[in-house]
């Protein structure tokens, strides 16, 4: 058997394993291990395993991942969320669709201290899907945004997929985090402008609110000071060089924490509940990286990426059209598989195809999470649909992919923008040091 059939083999019994729920860590590290081990021998797989978990799970750079993550789930139990969307509403409440604007605001603030997707959507949804009901939203422009504006969650930084991406591909965190900046106010804006066009369209399905009061609005802003004080210090000092990322991280996490403290908003119970939360959640992120990098090797020996880039190379093809029809493949991979997962598979493969077409890596990763976002609310796995269907158990799951169709044109159209336009991206990297 020749290198590249024991590769191809390899991925299809890896796709076969993760359909009948494997968790993908283990399916990628079982699958790179046999793979290694029948290419080149059993020892060297043996030996080469041992050094990869111990490398990961040792790593000084991984340390970040623990770090943002419970800055994210401290945020979480400490209800920063709740705030956030109360200093939204009161300002932008009134007008039509305010709700579902200020939802989108919220989630983008709430975005910049937790760093995951599916965290932002369930954490939303618990508290604006009550006040949109309360004024008569339609279920599928309430829990369509909500799904949508949770996706924020992996772009806003600090975000999970761009640590791990900057693992994989060397390249630098910081600059990732800042390429994820510009990007993720765009985003927002354009989910903004699609409930502002959804509402003019048909005004019943995003009822009017209250017009607050300057001082009830003043009053409001506790919330996105303390977001935007944690937001600047940690970006703000990477941005200059004042922090490398894992000093950032626990900047963050520690800022965080004391702001729940000082505010009296985090229980003895939330906290242990944060503990719980930021092991397990780790745990699940550092044994999808080992899989991955034990995976990785054996694809290394198949040469499959090195084939597949220098075959993309060679093709008569505009460079444009090959990377839309890498992106398509990724839009496609995200509607059957986790993000993260999907991620950690495909890399390894197009990763040396974007290189060899002269693209920037920092680009490509933006490139990359955005369509994961549009993967997170993308029928049949659509994770995020079905975290928001957990908290509004009265809408079906038909109304709340309806509802993400018009938000998933506006992720298109900054698909494109970004690919047109990468200077939105690298603008902010390129000021850096």
């Amino acid at each position: 058997m020749s290198p590249t059939e024991a590769g191809i083999i390899g991925f299809v019994v890896l796709v076969i394993l993760m359909f009948l729920k494997m968790p993908v860590g283990f399916v990628m590290a079982l699958v790179g291990f046999c793979g290694f081990g029948m290419l080149v021998s059993w020892d060297a797989s043996l030996n080469l395993s041992a050094r990869d978990l111990f490398s990961v799970f040792s790593s000084y750079n991984l340390t970040v991942i623990p770090l943002f993550v419970f800055m994210g789930q401290c945020a979480f139990h400490s209800g920063i969320s709740t705030r956030l969307f109360n200093a939204a509403h009161k300002f932008i409440g009134h007008l039509p669709g305010g709700l579902a604007m200020a939802t989108v605001g919220a989630c983008a603030a709430f975005a910049a201290i937790c760093g995951s997707t599916s965290a932002t959507a369930a954490t939303m949804a618990s508290v604006t899907l009550p006040e949109m009901k309360k004024f008569n939203y339609d279920p599928s422009l309430a829990t369509g945004v909500v799904a949508a504006g949770g996706s924020l969650g992996i772009l806003i930084p600090p975000s999970t997929i761009f640590i791990v991406y900057s693992i994989m591909t060397e390249q630098s965190i910081g600059k990732l985090f800042m390429a994820g900046v510009l990007p993720g106010i765009l985003l927002s804006l354009l989910f903004i402008l699609t409930i502002l066009t959804w509402t003019l369209i048909k005004p019943e399905v995003g009822p009017r609110g209250p017009k607050s009061t300057m001082k009830e609005k003043i009053a409001s802003l506790s919330g996105l000071i303390e977001t935007l004080i944690l937001f600047v210090l940690v970006m703000g000092g990477l941005f200059v060089g004042l922090f490398t990322p894992t000093e950032a991280a626990g900047i963050g996490a520690l800022g965080t924490l004391i702001i729940a403290v000082v505010g009296r908003n985090l229980s003895w119970k939330g906290f242990l509940k944060t503990i719980d939360d930021t092991v397990r959640i780790t745990c699940m992120i550092m044994v999808i990286v080992a899989g991955a990098t034990i995976f990785g090797h054996f694809l290394a020996v198949t040469r499959i990426p090195t084939d597949i880039g220098a075959w993309v190379g060679g093709l008569p093809l505009p460079s444009i059209v090959i990377m839309a029809m890498i992106i398509i493949v990724y839009i496609f991979l995200g509607c059957l598989m986790d993000s993260l997962a999907m991620v950690m598979l495909t890399i390894p493969v197009f990763f040396p195809v974007v290189t060899t077409l002269g693209y920037d890596p920092i680009w490509f990763g933006v490139i990359i999470v955005l369509v994961a976002e549009i993967g997170v609310i993308t029928p049949p796995i659509g994770i995020n649909v079905y975290v928001v269907a957990g908290v509004a158990r009265d809408v079906p799951l038909h109304v709340i992919f309806k509802g993400t169709v018009w938000m998933m044109m506006a992720l298109f159209a900054t698909v494109a923008l970004i690919m047109f336009f990468p200077q939105i991206a690298l603008f902010l990297p390129g000021l850096m040091n």
